[in-house]
């Protein structure tokens, strides 16, 4: 009888104390959404509604916490092909970049940083009047209004990247249930709607597609608004978008809106990319590569300046993280990842600092959730 209460008693303390344990750990050291954890057995639980693409279970730390894979912002690990890039892009400076600009170590803390975007990254792009940009043949191809007033402002936005990671995710209808989507370049839907969606509000594209011989007929680039980014010096003359070599492309910029003069198309300035650009310098710890962000990246900072919420898909690798390049192409390598001619690693460590969402998002969608500046309030300088 008294060994019956005794191990009764040690059955009862045990309960008591794996209760406690979850508790603690659920309140203190876990500042994921309440949803993400329950029950002592440390299984995830995600709400039906939620589930868009199975992750297989994380794995455990040493401590018996389950920890989710995903991009660290603070690992000063570099891969040695970033690094070779490094020293390969800086040699040929082709945007003649200064050397020494301010790095700030990674200093700033999330607010800070989204202030120093809002005040410093407004959405620029060329109008008519700007620079050489003048006369009647530009006023009749430039939009007069600008993309805040001809389309937005938005509540929900998705920015969706092309990686190879966004295959077999089944994120397609909660991609589409933004009020505004951004792809990028030759990012197809048709076929991969289950994966990505249906819907296109905007689509940014470099030069290399605006010259491409489908760029006129393809029906791809007629749905949506269109932004193209080319690439100008550091200097950010906006009389360099007009020297001889740039010819063909304000050309083919003139050809398409005499084509679909109802189509939104705007040109990003020169100011814009490298102001982003800038930022991303300012908060790395080392040189990073002298050439404009990518298109990506640019779509994110276009979204956060007309978007109040933006959600970020596979920009940040998922659980499903591949060589595979694009999720439309064939192609397999890990500098896709990386980046190699795009500061892409440098400019994966600021979204991560600025990411509201939680790391389970990360690693099992890929998906990070961004608050546009129009939410964010910042001091003002003196």
């Amino acid at each position: 009888m008294e060994f019956r209460k005794k191990l009764h008693l040690a059955f009862s303390i045990a309960t008591a104390m794996c209760l406690f344990l979850c508790a603690y750990h659920s309140a203190i050291l876990t500042p994921s959404p309440p949803w993400m954890w329950r029950g002592c057995s440390g299984a995830t639980e995600v709400p039906e509604e939620e589930s868009f693409g199975a992750a297989p279970p994380a794995p455990r730390a040493a401590n018996g916490r389950q920890r989710w894979s995903v991009w660290n912002e603070f690992s000063t690990s570099i891969s040695k092909e970033v690094l070779q890039s490094l020293k390969v892009q800086w040699a040929t400076n082709r945007f003649r970049v200064p050397r020494n600009l301010t790095r700030r170590n990674a200093t700033l803390g999330r607010e800070e940083l989204l202030c120093e975007l809002k005040t410093r990254v407004p959405l620029g792009t060329i109008r008519a009047g700007d620079g050489p940009f003048l006369g009647s043949k530009w006023k009749k191809v430039l939009p007069a209004e600008t993309l805040a007033e001809k389309l937005g402002p938005f509540k929900t936005c998705a920015v969706v990247m092309s990686s190879g990671s966004i295959r077999n995710s089944t994120l397609g209808v909660e991609i589409d249930s933004h009020d505004a989507i951004l792809r990028l370049n030759t990012a197809p839907t048709d076929g991969y709607s289950v994966d990505v969606g249906n819907r296109t509000t905007i689509r940014i594209i470099n030069t290399q597609v605006m010259m491409s011989a489908a760029f006129l007929t393809d029906p791809l680039y007629s749905t949506g608004a269109l932004i193209v980014r080319h690439p100008v010096p550091y200097s950010r003359d906006p009389y360099a978008l007009y020297k001889k070599r740039n010819y063909d492309f304000l050309q083919r910029y003139r050809e398409y809106r005499r084509l679909r003069p109802q189509q939104p198309f705007y040109i990003l300035s020169a100011s814009f990319q490298w102001n982003l650009w800038d930022v991303i310098q300012e908060n790395s710890p080392m040189d990073i590569q002298p050439n404009p962000p990518s298109s990506g990246m640019l779509g994110v900072a276009v979204m956060m300046n007309i978007c109040e919420q933006v959600s970020v898909y596979e920009f940040l690798p998922s659980h499903r993280k591949t060589r595979l390049c694009h999720y439309f192409q064939n192609v397999y390598n890990w500098q896709c990842t990386a980046g190699h001619y795009h500061p892409v690693t440098f400019e994966k460590n600021l979204v991560k600092r600025l990411n509201r969402g939680s790391e389970f998002d990360i690693y099992a969608r890929g998906k990070v959730m961004l608050r546009g500046f129009s939410q964010q309030w910042c001091p003002k300088k003196l």
